[in-house]
This record gives C-alpha cells, structure tokens and sequence, in this order.
C-alpha cells in the first residue's frame, strides 16, 4: 500500500482514476446534444460543402420545421466509416456523396444487401434518366440498378500555353486525329527541356483516360473484367512508347508548385483537363491567365469522340434513412435547380449532369484566364459524347493492377525498345487482370 495515500496502485494509477472520476461526472452534467437535423449529409469535398451549405436555407424555407445537416468528410472517412456503418447495422447519414473510384466498393453483396437506396424507379418516373447525361448512371449501377444520381460528367479537353504553342507554329485546329498530334510533338519535344503532354509514366490515370476514349475500360456492362482485352492492349502500346523510350513527347513532373512552374516555364505545353481541373489551374497557376486555352481531345480515328471522362462523384441516399422521401427532395434540390447548378458552375468549373442547366448564362460566359473563350459551352458540347465506364465492387483493386501493368511495361520498354514488346504488353496485362479475376471469383456476388 502507498504511504503516503494509503492507495494501492500507486499515486499515478490514483490520478488517472480521479481525472476519469471527474470526467465521467462533468459528462453525466454536461450530456451530448442529440442532432436536431431531419436530414443529415456527408460530403468529401469542400467545394460541394460550401455550395451545399449555402443552399440549405432555400431547402429548409420551402419544407418549414425541416432542418438539415451538412458535414464535410474525408473521402478515406466516407468509405471507411461508411462501409463499417453499413456492415455493423450502425446509425448512418440520410444522405452520401462518394467518388467513382469508391461508390461501387458499396454495391458488394446481393441487392437487398447494398446500403444506399435503389433509385432506379425514382430516375425514370421523374424523367431524369432523359433528362440528364446517360453515361454518367453507369459507374453507379450494378445488375441494371442505379443506386446514385450523377453529380457531374467531367468531359475532358486539352488545355494549353496558347502563347508558345502558337510560337512554335502549331495550328491547333488542324489537330484532328492523336496521329496529329503525336506528330507535332514530335517535332517541338526536347528531352529534358520541353515535353508536348503531360504523361505520367507511374500514375495510370491519363492512360485510363486514353482507354475510355478509345471505347475500353476496366469492366463491361456485365461487370466482368476486360482492361486486358484487345483495346486495352493496343491502348498500352500506344501510351508507353509516348512517355518512355527515345521517342516520347510526354513527361511528367506531379503536382504543385512543380507543376506550376512546369506550366509558367513551358516545361508542359499541354496538360489533360476535365473541367474540374480547369479551376485547379486557374488557382496554381494564375500567372498565365489569358496565355492559356482549351482544345477537344485529339479523336482516336478521324471523326471519332473528341473526349474522355476523368473523375465524378454520386450522390446516394442510404436504405437506412428514416425519411427517404425527403432526402429525395433535398438531393434533387441540390442536383438539379439550374440556376444554383450555374452559379455553382462559376465557382468550380464543373459541368453538371443535368442537360437543361447547360442553357444558363453563366456556361456561356467569357473567361479570361483561357483567352476569353466560352468555357463552360466548350464542355457541354463535348459532355453528350462523354464515354460510359462500368463499374464493380473490385473498381480500386482494378485501377491498382492497371497501374502495376503500365510500370512493368515502361520499365520493360526502356530496356529493350520495341523488339518483342508486344508479346510482353499482351503477357502483362493477362497477368494484371488474372490476379484481378482471381481475387473477384472468390466473392458469390459481385
């Protein structure tokens, strides 16, 4: 026993007691506040937060006594949190936005088993399936129910240093075809010094952009994988020799303040932008406001779709909400009002997946920053054509594998050039695939 205490544990054990005993009073005093919201929201990003925020007040005069809850959430917390909710049959939001590269990890399991609500029927009563860009429903869907509204479509064009560009004497509106293009970047690259594209040889995002493109992708309608099949192959053929190899005109320095400077010095004459991105550069990179321009992707073959998809976000309504109805009413509120979708347009860029919204002002507005073009018409022409990518619960594990193919074959192409690269790119990507197949036979349903 402690003399001088006359405890037994010692005086540090008697302190750590005493603090939990006054704790556990101060909170029996103190009790947390249950939420009066009726509606609860998650979101991941801040920009859909503060739009989100700000259009509450409207929501909650037009339904008097209804009162709604928007929180700003890490998207690792989203997937994380949300799926363990689900799984343990925990309180969840009424409400949940979650990014393409997660949204389908939730439709694991049998169809009564997801935990958002199939909105399938909604879509179609309400003529939303019309009325919005159909593509943009096919990464939230499995066995041919959709269970988020598209949030956005993410039509990719090409931005561009017009001032240099136009020095060195490439007409972009000649560019019809990536031959073209290839072929003026050919002609203006120098290793180490300038680089026509920006063209990641490790991060398989812009490679996934060019599979899409070309009519790929990682999965079909039916959920199978297929990013080994013919197109995938003969879309890894092409993309390597462009970032590796004496022949490349693409390079690739990340993100930030090197990318920047990249932009700023004309390191990158070229960079992929869907139209989330265009305000990423307009923020980082405003030295060059009105040296800057847009351009439609390069088409595969002469006539093709001028455009590729990159990113997106659904928003979903968990089966477990007590109020389904109204949380149906506060999505649409949020997801299809055309003139709060157009202001909301001016401060990200971002074109909505709601074809009426495209007529508003704001999309037809000038910018500065790209030369005085009409940014957000230059999207919206390109968003019908946006390619359909499908989804599966295995989604990130296939992303994953495609990156693992991409380096084996950069680091195989610089070895050895093109002498019996082929066979290897066919090997790779059957293997990548296979350990995808493998893993996704062990799941009874997808």
């Amino acid at each position: 026993m402690n003399r001088l205490t006359g405890f037994p544990y010692g005086i540090a054990a008697l302190c750590i007691l005493a603090l939990a005993l006054a704790s556990g009073v101060w909170l029996a005093a103190h009790p947390v506040g249950t939420s009066s919201a009726n509606l609860t929201m998650w979101t991941f990003a801040n920009t859909h937060y503060d739009a989100y925020k700000a259009a509450v007040p409207s929501f909650e005069k037009a339904h008097p006594g209804v009162r709604v809850d928007v929180q700003l959430v890490s998207g690792t917390a989203v997937t994380s949190r949300l799926q363990a909710a689900f799984w343990a049959d925990l309180d969840v939001p009424d409400l949940v936005e979650a990014e393409i590269s997660n949204a389908a990890s939730f439709f694991r399991g049998p169809l009564e088993h997801v935990g958002f609500l199939d909105l399938t029927d909604r879509i179609h009563r309400s003529g939303l399936w019309d009325g919005m860009v159909q593509a943009r429903f096919a990464p939230y869907t499995t066995r041919g129910r959709i269970f988020g509204l598209p949030h956005d479509v993410h039509p990719v064009q090409l931005a561009y240093r017009r001032d240099l560009v136009e020095g060195l004497g490439i007409d972009v509106s000649k560019i019809e075809t990536w031959d073209d293009f290839v072929a003026a970047g050919r002609r203006v690259t120098i290793p180490n010094k300038r680089y026509m594209l920006e063209m990641p040889d490790t991060d398989a995002s812009r490679l996934e952009m060019c599979l899409f493109q070309r009519g790929g992708g990682y999965f079909d309608q039916q959920g199978r994988c297929r990013f080994d099949d013919e197109v995938g192959v003969q879309t890894m053929l092409w993309y390597v020799p462009l970032v590796a190899g004496p022949r490349r005109i693409g390079g690739d320095l990340g993100g930030g303040q090197i990318l920047t400077k990249a932009i700023e010095d004309g390191y990158l004459l070229f960079l992929a932008a869907p139209d989330w991105r265009t305000r990423s550069f307009e923020m980082d990179a405003p030295r060059v406001s009105g040296k800057m321009a847009l351009m439609p992707l390069p088409a595969v073959k002469r006539g093709g779709p001028r455009t590729s998809t990159w990113g997106g976000t659904m928003l979903g309504i968990t089966r477990r909400s007590p109020h389904p109805d109204l949380a149906w009413e506060f999505a649409r509120h949020l997801y299809l009002n055309p003139a709060e979708l157009a202001e909301r347009f001016r401060g990200t860029n971002i074109i909505p997946a709601l074809r009426s919204a495209w007529r508003q002002p704001a999309f037809s507005e000038p910018r500065p920053y790209w030369s005085n073009q009409r940014l957000g018409d230059s999207y919206a022409l390109l968003a019908p054509q946006t390619p359909y990518q499908y989804a599966s619960p295995f989604i990130s594990t296939a992303k994953g594998k495609l990156g693992e193919a991409l380096v084996a074959c950069v680091q195989r192409y610089r070895a050895e050039g093109d002498a019996g690269f082929e066979p290897f790119v066919r090997r790779q990507m059957g293997m990548s695939a296979g350990e995808l197949r493998r893993l996704m036979a062990r799941s009874p349903f997808l």
